[in-house]
């Protein structure tokens, strides 16, 4: 288990500095396929209903932090018996090669029942839901692409929204019967993609000064 270093200040992080008092009642926690559930940040009494709830691996999508709510989810894990995995997916990028690899593997690898959560459990896990449905359960990706919506709380008309046109721009090669990771590979331009993309003014104040998403 990871040592305790700051006490309170900890506390401070995931509360206040993290907006933890507004997950407090609200989870956005969805199952989306057998076995493999969406949520926002946990906080430690969240990860012990979490495990009690038969949980066994939880995904951490803002990757690896020296922050207390890092500190603080890592601790509640271990103790609740729950295998913690760092994961650092992007909301604002393009999707990384590497990064949609390192995802399959991933999603072969895990115990399940998992949780994946960012943040909010709106971008970043509506993202890694969205690969989940289409390369472990093998869903079309129009279908796929659902998990990013607004009643999970992505907004496509923002800088987020990168992640829309990421599936997109996949769809007419699924149609003509490309795999996903043939397009991955051979066809798909994370640099141009992010250079032609424009997000909205509006919705960019949104989620970053209004919401401060990350």
């Amino acid at each position: 288990p990871p040592v305790k270093r700051r006490g309170a200040a900890d506390w401070i992080d995931l509360i206040l500095k993290d907006h933890g008092f507004l997950r407090l009642f609200w989870h956005n926690r969805h199952e989306i396929a057998p076995g493999m559930w969406r949520g926002n940040q946990p906080g430690p009494v969240e990860v012990g209903r979490i495990a009690a709830s038969g949980i066994k691996t939880i995904i951490n999508l803002r990757g690896p932090r020296d922050d207390g709510v890092w500190q603080l989810e890592a601790e509640a894990c271990a103790k609740a018996g729950i295998t913690l995995l760092d994961f650092t997916a992007r909301s604002r990028a393009a999707p990384d090669k590497a990064m949609l690899h390192d995802a399959k593997a991933i999603f072969t690898a895990i115990e399940k029942p998992a949780l994946m959560h960012c943040k909010s459990g709106a971008d970043r896990a509506g993202l890694m839901s969205a690969l989940y449905m289409l390369v472990a359960e093998k869903r079309p990706a129009r279908e796929a692409a659902k998990q990013l919506a607004w009643k999970y709380g992505h907004v496509k008309q923002a800088k987020t929204g990168l992640l829309d046109v990421f599936f997109k721009a996949y769809f007419p090669y699924e149609d003509q019967g490309m795999a996903f990771y043939d397009w991955v590979d051979n066809i798909y331009d994370p640099e141009a993609m992010l250079a032609e993309f424009r997000s909205q003014g509006w919705a960019d104040r949104l989620i970053d000064s209004v919401l401060r998403r990350e």
